[in-house]
């Protein structure tokens, strides 16, 4: 099937009881063993499994390709899941531009298992190439990068890693599997922050971790039971609800957000945009053979420094001043002051989460902002 009709259909069904074409929400903790002591029905207690997260995560792996998600109450909890796999004297490459808090993790919490890390420009294969190791376990790449936006090339990484030995986990956050499929092209895992677009309105939080093999996505799983951050019933049943429409609103975000890329291409306050959707950006070749579509998120660099960008973000009616991404609204960052003293981040740079709103009202919206004072 398309991945539109697994975004209505993967994981639902007509609940056998009422005949409700809207699954119930599952919210009991723990559920009636048989007489013989067994559960021919599936499900014991809620950390372990649970009917609504069932169908979220059947959802997730058919998205993917894979073959089974995992969810978390957190995209952060989902991506120590992945790090759980590891083990003293382990090695670990890692992209030195990502999201602040995988690094983080990495940083003050992998690290002190006995975890060796490497941070690399995994755009850069030769980079790759110069740190993999005998012990190197695991390859992170997050592609588009946060906040700017590089592109690994997912395939060509894949075949290192299978060549050393080692797993390749990819953050498909900003893309989704509407825009690519990791696993498709030789990773072993597609971890994701289910707040962002699989949910979608700004008001869920949630993490997955979709699993290429079976034994692989029985590890994970046997994290989640022990660590217990699972998302709530509620929780998974408001993601599922919203997958439903995941291709239509990430196919017309990324619409809108290649139409915002090239105004602000030509636009004389803007310094550089960050987008793999612009034929001059660096990742572009790579973006358009792995990505169906370009995202839609869209960083740009305003001329000046932090000021002059933290005054354009100001300005705007439309773009929300909201840290996160993926919702149906709009929003705008300035991601340096976020990260806090440790950024990597440009403090010039703006970063755009792209809405459904009408591309022509949010140009407006930015073109006056954009003007000077």
């Amino acid at each position: 099937m398309k991945l539109e009709t697994l975004a209505v259909h993967a994981g639902r069904h007509v609940d056998a009881a009422t005949g409700a074409v809207a699954a119930p929400i599952q919210m009991s903790t723990t559920f009636e063993r048989d007489a013989d002591g067994g559960y021919a029905r599936s499900f014991s207690y809620a950390r372990p499994d649970n009917p609504t997260r069932r169908a979220l995560e059947d959802c997730l792996a058919a998205l993917e390709g894979g073959a089974d998600a995992v969810c978390f109450a957190s995209g952060s909890a989902a991506s120590m899941a992945v790090f759980s796999l590891l083990k003293p004297g382990d090695h670990v490459i890692a992209p030195r531009e990502c999201y602040h808090g995988t690094r983080q993790q990495l940083r003050d919490v992998v690290k002190t298992w006995g975890v060796h890390l490497d941070f690399v420009d995994p755009s850069r294969l030769e980079e790759v190439d110069a740190h993999l190791k005998p012990a190197t376990r695991l390859i992170w790449i997050e592609t588009p990068c946060n906040p700017t936006l590089g592109i690994t090339d997912i395939a060509a990484v894949a075949a290192r890693a299978r060549r050393h030995g080692a797993l390749l986990a990819c953050d498909n956050t900003f893309a989704t599997p509407i825009v690519q499929r990791p696993l498709a092209l030789g990773a072993d895992f597609a971890m994701h922050s289910s707040t962002k677009y699989f949910g979608g309105h700004s008001d869920v939080m949630g993490g997955a971790v979709v699993a290429r093999e079976r034994s692989l996505a029985d590890q994970i799983r046997s994290y989640q039971a022990i660590g217990g951050g699972v998302p709530s019933p509620f929780d998974c049943w408001l993601i599922r609800r919203s997958l439903a429409t995941l291709p239509l609103r990430v196919r017309a975000q990324c619409a809108n957000a290649l139409e915002i890329a090239h105004y602000l291409h030509q636009h004389p306050r803007i310094e550089r945009v960050y987008y793999p959707g612009l034929d001059d950006d660096p990742g572009h070749a790579v973006a358009a053979r792995q990505m169906r579509g370009f995202g839609a998120i869209v960083s740009v660099s305003v001329r000046g420094g932090a000021a002059e960008a933290l005054a354009v973000a100001a300005r705007t009616q439309l773009f929300i001043r909201a840290t996160s991404l993926g919702g149906v609204e709009s929003l705008i960052e300035h991601r340096a002051s976020v990260e806090g003293p440790d950024t990597l981040t440009p403090q010039n740079l703006l970063r755009l989460s792209v809405g459904i709103e009408d591309a022509s009202d949010l140009i407006a919206d930015l073109e006056q902002a954009l003007r000077p004072a």
